[in-house]
């Protein structure tokens, strides 16, 4: 578990630098903007890697169970997960629902995190997602503040629904190849129960 740990603190304390916008400037003044988003793109990468050995560590030495979720949690998790694709690729194609949820990736972020929250009961589960539950929900709200100061949060939403059905189709494309084929492959835990 020490591994998954280490990759969170690296991960999320890496972007939870970027909230922090006067040491940020400050930091890029120092170092110019290349060598800034290398090193954050480098310290990023290290974190994800970590958090994956150290949650598959983990998760090949046992659960530790701290509750027994319910079975109609996991059907919840997958519907709030299509959700999460959906915004994850929304905040890409600017539209109805970008305008409308005004940061889609911290709120696919979010939904993602809670879906897996619902979905597991054990220790590693509730200490990775509820990780990236917690840094979502700051981040959102350093990001509410920064869009006030910056006087534009209330833009209009653009014409047309093109990019929204875009957001719709793509974003389903990928979840059901995640469900399919991804995550059993990646993750190594198949989400749909398995046939006999």
């Amino acid at each position: 578990m020490t591994l998954l740990v280490l990759g969170l603190v690296l991960f999320l304390g890496t972007h939870s630098f970027s909230m922090a916008r006067e040491r940020r400037a400050a930091l890029i003044g120092r170092t110019g903007e290349g060598p800034y988003k290398g090193l954050y793109s480098l310290l990023s990468l290290a974190g994800i890697v970590l958090v994956s050995i150290g949650y598959g560590q983990y998760r090949a030495n046992g659960y530790i169970p701290v509750w027994d979720p319910p079975v109609w949690t996991r059907h919840l998790a997958l519907l709030l997960v299509l959700v999460a694709f959906i915004c994850f690729v929304a905040a890409y194609l600017p539209g109805h629902l970008k305008a409308r949820l005004k940061h889609p990736m911290l709120a696919g972020v979010k939904i993602w995190a809670l879906a897996h929250l619902l979905a597991n009961g054990d220790l590693g589960s509730i200490l990775l997602f509820g990780s990236f539950l917690v840094w979502a929900v700051l981040a959102r709200i350093s990001a509410k503040r920064r869009d006030v100061a910056a006087q534009h949060g209330g833009t209009a939403a653009p014409a047309g629904w093109r990019n929204d059905i875009l957001a719709v189709v793509i974003g389903t494309a990928v979840y059901l190849a995640f469900v399919f084929w991804l995550h059993p492959w990646l993750i190594g835990v198949p989400v749909l129960p398995m046939r006999a």
